[in-house]
């Protein structure tokens, strides 16, 4: 009978905690120290703990250190589990942490088969979730470098007034402030220049992204799901490189749940208590989906730049995105005319959303590859 070895791992930047758990609800359990987190290090490892008949089974918490340590166990030929850290059963009572208890926790869950495994992504597509995560963060400096100088703008009581900050109109009067202190003038035109900045380099990254899109295996879902309204090139670039696979989900509500888009509940009994959205899930791809939903308040319609975009996917495709403009414009205007606020219901529209980017992005992937 085969003996399955279950090894827990505690990864740091410089150290692995290592413990093992024997097959068997009695099997022991023992920690077996720390060694270097390197390459040459963790061959070593393997190959002292592997014996004839007793395959590894290796898992670790996902976190910082990224997907290096599994990906070097695959290529030797061992099993392992990069494990989600807010889905492992923790004790309430239990107020000490440490490594050792940790990667003694790793091992004996595993092998009690209690922790959830994610979806560990290869090296390419990794590399163009790096890009799109630079860009969010690129976005972020932005909003942040507006809201600065708009913050000083206000403080000394120059107010625009007229239109939509940012836009062209905005940017001229801009360029006519002055201060009447050297270092008022200095200060703002400082506050110029960041948003400046920050804005070309955004545009940048985002050129980068074009231009590698092309070259990306996944190009076929980003097209089909910009047949949604609401979902712009951009945006269906973060949901498919955050997603990768949609077909792991064997349904749209482990993908809202994956998104933590669905609502938290503390029911007992006879009381029921559900609450706002869980947002456990995946933080990328929920802004995107909560930023599409907006289009949703307006009448169903194709506008000439959708035609544009979608002519060329396939009819099944097509119907999904104008079936789901048809259903959520309609749901929006329910919503609202019951009173709920506009938060609310841009958010359950976000959720709604997910079953047709589910069903789109699965017609995609699930088709036969050409040969």
């Amino acid at each position: 009978m085969e003996h399955t070895r279950f090894v827990g791992l505690d990864i740091h930047k410089e150290r692995l905690s290592i413990a093992v758990a024997e097959s068997g609800r009695t099997g022991a359990v023992e920690y077996l120290g720390e060694i270097a987190n390197d390459p040459h290090a963790i061959s070593k490892l393997c190959s002292r703990l592997g014996l004839p008949g007793k395959p590894l089974i290796f898992c670790y918490e996902a976190g910082p250190c990224g997907y290096g340590v599994h990906r070097q166990l695959t290529s030797l030929g061992h099993r392992c589990d990069v494990v989600a850290p807010s889905l492992i059963p923790v004790k309430s009572g239990d107020r000490v942490k440490a490594d050792r208890r940790d990667a003694t926790m790793l091992a004996r869950l595993h092998r009690a088969g209690e922790l959830t495994p994610v979806w560990v992504p290869d090296t390419d597509h990794e590399a163009m979730r790096d890009l799109i995560r630079l860009r969010s963060v690129v976005r972020h400096i932005v909003t942040r470098a507006r809201q600065h100088l708009q913050g000083f703008l206000l403080r000394h009581g120059r107010k625009h007034g007229r239109g939509t900050a940012w836009r062209m109109a905005y940017r001229r009067w801009l360029s006519t402030l002055a201060f009447e202190h050297p270092a008022q003038q200095i200060a703002f035109q400082d506050y110029v220049d960041a948003v400046t900045d920050a804005e070309r380099r955004l545009q940048r990254v985002e050129e980068q992204i074009l231009s590698l899109l092309p070259e990306w295996n996944l190009r076929a879902v980003v097209d089909a799901l910009q047949a949604m309204r609401g979902i712009a090139l951009i945006n269906a670039v973060v949901l498919v490189a955050e997603v990768g696979d949609f077909t792991r989900f064997s349904n749209p509500r482990e993908l809202m749940a994956y998104f933590g888009l669905v609502p938290g509940e503390r029911s007992s009994g006879e009381t029921v208590r559900r609450g706002g959205i869980t947002k456990t899930g995946n933080a990328h791809a929920r802004r995107a989906l909560v930023e599409g939903a907006w289009a949703y308040r307006m009448k169903p319609r194709i506008g000439r730049h959708k035609v544009d975009r979608i002519e060329a996917l396939p009819k099944v495709v097509r119907d999904i995105g104008w079936k789901a403009q048809v259903r959520l414009c309609a749901r929006y205007r329910r919503l609202t005319a019951r009173g709920k606020t506009a938060n609310v219901v841009n958010v359950a529209i976000a959720r709604e959303m997910v079953g047709f980017i589910w069903s789109i992005a699965c017609t995609i992937q699930s088709a036969p590859k050409p040969a």
